[in-house]
């Protein structure tokens, strides 16, 4: 009966997604990339701290124990396991993502990069370190490695729209759905992305960045949703939110304000916002009862156009970012 129950709902899921969508939609089954980096067994192999067993707090520690020439050595001889270490040194990170990179992402400055199934990575724009306003974007399906344009449109469009001010970093850290179908109605991807995104919040507290406003698009903020007790963050925005798997922001357990756009084109309207059988995310954050910030995204057009310049939505997250917002 379980079963039949839960394939009944997918199946209104997937069809009230499908007929927002103009008929796209996927089935295709996404694992989440868990766990360490391509690399860790040699580290460990040499006896280094075992990176599993590390808070970002302990692994800046003792990068900081360490010489300028020590750092840089382990940065070369083991860059995936450095370059995605939460808490080493940022220039220490930047330098071991490139490397293990392969020039693909030439003068960016990369903070996380794992090959792993689709490939993850997360890109920083500004000055992270001196930066007083910090920015994080998460994106909804479809985002990683190797697609990552459409969310550094919206990190360039937001860090412009601060007048360069604010370091953006636009995070495709964990494993994304792949077009809307079961994956999308679930809940593991956001779970395990969950996980990613609260140590990587924990990585920034430990090397002195400020604590940043959150942006979380579609399914992005369902990951958000779930990590947000566990994230010490000023502002945590969703726009176009399929739901955060809470009834009320009151109960997200987050000291951030709670903001939340919808713009009256966009087809996430059209999904349910219901949970039953482990499907579907909840309430509405736009809607009323639940209790966020509204933002007036009325000029905003489809899912993904929140960030497009001259909206009164991106002005607003503008100010957000700021600091500027009441």
């Amino acid at each position: 009966m379980r079963r039949f129950t839960r394939a009944l709902v997918a199946t209104v899921l997937t069809a009230s997604v499908v007929a927002g969508t103009a008929g796209w939609a996927s089935a295709t089954s996404q694992r989440p990339v868990t766990g360490m980096p391509v690399g860790t067994a040699e580290w460990r192999a040499e006896g280094l701290p075992d990176p599993a067993r590390l808070t970002p707090a302990q692994a800046g520690a003792y990068f900081a124990s360490l010489t300028p020439a020590r750092q840089r050595e382990l940065a070369a001889a083991h860059p995936t396991v450095v370059g995605n270490l939460d808490g080493a040194p940022l220039a220490l990170r930047y330098a071991a993502n490139a490397r293990s990179a392969g020039g693909r992402f030439a003068g960016q400055q990369l903070l996380a990069y794992d090959p792993r199934g689709r490939g993850q990575a997360v890109l920083v724009y500004g000055d992270l370190a001196r930066a007083a306003h910090v920015a994080v974007i998460v994106p909804g399906s479809d985002i990683d490695a190797g697609n990552l344009a459409p969310l550094t449109r919206k990190a360039t469009a937001l860090r412009e729209a601060t007048g360069g001010r604010t370091a953006v970093i636009a995070w495709a850290g964990y494993t994304t759905p792949v077009g809307v179908g079961l994956d999308a109605a679930g809940g593991e991807l956001a779970e395990a992305g969950a996980d990613r995104l609260a140590r990587f919040a924990e990585g920034l507290a430990a090397v002195g960045a400020a604590a940043p406003s959150v942006f979380c698009h579609s399914y992005g903020s369902v990951v958000c949703g779930l990590a947000a007790r566990r994230i010490d963050a000023t502002d945590l925005v969703v726009l176009g939110s399929p739901g955060m798997r809470a009834d009320r922001a009151a109960d997200l357990g987050t000291g951030a304000r709670v903001w939340a756009a919808k713009d009256p084109t966009d087809w996430i309207d059209r999904v349910p916002y219901v949970t039953l059988a482990g499907l579907g995310h909840g309430t509405d954050p736009a809607a009323p009862e639940f209790g966020a910030r509204r933002i007036d995204a009325a000029d905003a057009r489809g899912h993904d156009g929140y960030f497009a310049p001259g909206t009164s939505s991106l002005r607003a997250f503008a100010a957000i970012a700021e600091g500027a917002a009441r």
